[in-house]
């Protein structure tokens, strides 16, 4: 234990040693297998000192159930070895702040790395620049490697048996590379986004007890972030992956924090904001316990249509958008931006229309995706399925093919939280199974589906794909507090590598 030490005192060692060469090692190490022992091995012969650092659990985007060993355990099992002197959980994503801390004189990595056109991620070659402008040397051993995701997915239950089942199926027609190529030719797409702008508000609180004289828990305040929610979310989901992207969005005219509303979005999103006279921008505060347990929620919000001369604005600006964009996606979350003339616009223009008529707290029963005819593809969870037909319970496929026949939308996915997602396509359903194994914050988990899948749709790929597509942007998302972070390409590309292994 004396090994592991906190990763602010690395600058510490490179002064502590002297004229020792240090060499440097990084990665993930869940599940320590020979391949990892015989790198280290080989790594401490070009040099005298090996420190070794460990991806923290925060940043492991490796797929289902990944990490397997919690950051200690990992640290713990390095330490153990006799050849590594130090060890270190890293406090980033990758390892180019720690060698620019370090400042090792070898970096080493395996031979798998040796080409950095196979790394997915790009940072192997942000990581040789930060080792040679630190006056050091990136090194690869060339011992025998093993796939800890084979191994994990082969000896771990981090999957369902419903999972691995539909996942090994899938494997017969599909490869990594395969979805690689289908997501790669999603960057020439033109999207535009509309909907309604809002402003997640997270509160953290510590409850202390029940008020003597009321019926209430009183809280203690603990710290607050805002994360930029709604169509902005999802512009920011859809920017990993589009080429182009362009966002139509309603902000407040008083207060409207449009400053920080641009500071939260991508910067390749082109922008355009249009301002209510007669409502704040959105902002929706949720009260949490340290647990991430929400308590309870507080909208500022008028969720009235806009304004007739608003309207006409906003409806004059898409008259020039509309027809350059190859998918046109409307987020409707009930809050009076899609009024029936802006949406009837966006349907009769628009190349490819994908549509979400989100059911939620301040509009329950009112906002109906039925509301919508002919639009090209639809992403809605089961509640927003069942509403529309006072369905509460039975079979899913009849309310699909109903709403199917009378919105006139041949391409509608269907979530259904821990038990999966149907997409059916043209009179034929396709079912996969759920992904994910620990949730964080369902909030914005959806809104993330619809971004990705809406574009697979607009490319008609193979229909097999987009339920499998959807649930892993899902399984991605619900590890994400709220819309504190978008679903990005990198990190979406890993996991679907890790478990198509």
């Amino acid at each position: 234990m004396s090994k592991i030490i906190p990763c602010a005192q690395l600058s510490s060692i490179r002064s502590a040693v002297h004229d020792k060469k240090i060499v440097l090692c990084h990665g993930c190490f869940d599940l320590m297998h020979p391949g990892h022992i015989r790198h280290l091995r080989a790594a401490k012969n070009f040099g005298d000192v090996l420190i070794v650092t460990v991806t923290p659990d925060r940043f492991v985007n490796k797929g289902p159930g990944r990490p397997v060993f919690h950051e200690t355990l990992r640290a713990e099992s390095l330490a153990s070895l006799e050849f590594v002197d130090y060890v270190a959980i890293n406090r980033w994503p990758t390892a180019i702040e720690t060698i620019k801390l370090l400042k090792p004189d070898f970096y080493v990595k395996g031979n798998d790395y040796s080409d950095s056109s196979e790394d997915i991620t790009g940072n192997i070659v942000l990581e040789e620049q930060a080792v040679k402008e630190g006056g050091g040397e990136i090194r690869f051993t060339d011992e025998i490697t093993f796939s800890s995701s084979n191994l994990i997915n082969e000896n771990f239950n981090v999957l369902s048996a419903e999972a691995k089942e539909y996942i090994e199926g899938f494997k017969k027609q599909y490869s990594y590379v395969d979805v690689l190529e289908v997501l790669k030719g999603l960057k020439d797409l033109n999207v535009l986004i509309v909907g309604d702008a809002i402003l997640d508000e997270y509160t953290f609180c510590d409850p202390v007890g029940k008020v003597e004289k009321a019926s209430i828990v009183s809280t203690k305040y603990l710290s607050s972030e805002v994360y930029a929610g709604g169509s902005l979310a999802a512009a920011n989901h859809i920017a990993g992956f589009a080429g182009n992207v362009e966002l139509v969005a309603t902000l407040g005219k008083t207060n409207s924090m449009e400053d920080f509303v641009r500071q939260k979005l991508n910067r390749k999103i082109k922008s355009t904001f249009f301002y209510r006279k007669d409502a704040p921008t959105i902002i929706k505060r949720r009260y949490l316990d340290r647990f991430n347990v929400k308590l309870f929620e507080v909208a500022e919000i008028n969720d009235q249509f806009i304004d007739r001369s608003l309207e006409k604005e906003i409806t004059e600006h898409l008259d020039r958008k509309i027809q350059d964009a190859d998918v046109v996606l409307v987020t409707d979350f009930g809050h009076g931006l899609i009024t029936p003339d802006i949406q009837k616009k966006i349907v009769q223009k628009a190349n490819f229309c994908a549509a979400n008529a989100q059911t939620n707290s301040s509009n329950f029963g009112f906002n109906l995706i039925t509301r919508y005819r002919d639009v090209d593809y639809i992403s809605i969870d089961e509640r927003e399925l069942r509403l529309p037909y006072r369905a509460k319970y039975g079979e899913l496929e009849p309310l699909i093919e109903k709403l199917a026949a009378d919105t006139g939308c041949q391409k509608i996915n269907v979530t259904l939280g821990e038990s999966g997602s149907i997409y059916y396509q043209s009179g034929k359903a396709y079912f996969a199974p759920v992904f994910s194994d620990r949730v964080v914050d369902t909030v914005g988990a959806g809104d993330a589906v619809l971004s990705v899948t809406c574009m697979l749709a607009c490319k008609d790929v193979d229909p097999r794909l987009i339920p499998f597509v959807g649930n892993a942007v899902g399984a991605l998302k619900v590890k994400i507090l709220g819309n504190k972070e978008p679903v990005r390409s990198v990190e979406f590309q890993k996991f679907i590598k890790y478990m198509l292994a």
